[in-house]
């Protein structure tokens, strides 16, 4: 690839709220991404059906095809998710169950945020997703991850990002999130 290159991301939110601090911290991403970069919200997550091998063929359900096509569209991937009782929230988990057999996020760039309002940032979220892409053998950018502690206070109430040091974390997240797309 060029400099010229475009590169199309893909952004996940873990979380379906409507005032997601994780959907909200993936849109100040696409704001920050370089020129270059074109960051496209996946909004369809609370539509994927609990996951059943028994219904996974030729023909899987629309909203698990759509997530299918948007992935294998996109030079990589970004992924913000909560913390739910110490792990990944159950509907961001279900998605990646319906990837695991069609392989879309198979050596496909990926970086991964975790956002809390606790200390901790999410980190055993962000743990755990690490965890199921490597295993999917999604490839994890190098400087591809941020925990983002006490999201709560780094956002105003347009849920805008106000703080300075996670927007640099982001950007450099970007950064090298395109870096590995150019490269593959």
């Amino acid at each position: 690839m060029n400099e010229n290159t475009t590169f199309r991301i893909l952004a996940i939110s873990g979380s379906l709220r409507n005032r997601s601090s994780n959907t909200f911290l993936l849109r100040a991403a696409a704001e920050l991404a370089p020129g270059n970069m074109i960051v496209t919200m996946y909004e369809g997550l609370g539509g994927i059906p609990p996951f059943n091998p028994d219904i996974d063929g030729d023909e899987p359900p629309a909203s698990v095809a759509i997530l299918r096509a948007q992935l294998q569209a996109a030079d990589g991937v970004l992924i913000c998710t909560p913390e739910y009782a110490g792990g990944v929230p159950g509907v961001l988990k279900n998605a990646l169950d319906w990837i695991v057999s069609s392989g879309e996020l198979m050596n496909k760039p990926a970086a991964v945020i975790s956002a809390s309002p606790s200390m901790t940032g999410g980190a055993k979220a962000l743990e755990s997703l690490l965890l199921t892409l490597k295993i999917m053998s999604a490839a994890i950018v190098d400087g591809g991850t941020v925990a983002v502690p006490l999201v709560s206070a780094k956002l105003n109430a347009a849920g805008e990002l106000t703080d300075d040091a996670t927007a640099q974390q982001l950007q450099i997240l970007l950064d090298a999130l395109a870096q590995k797309a150019k490269i593959d």
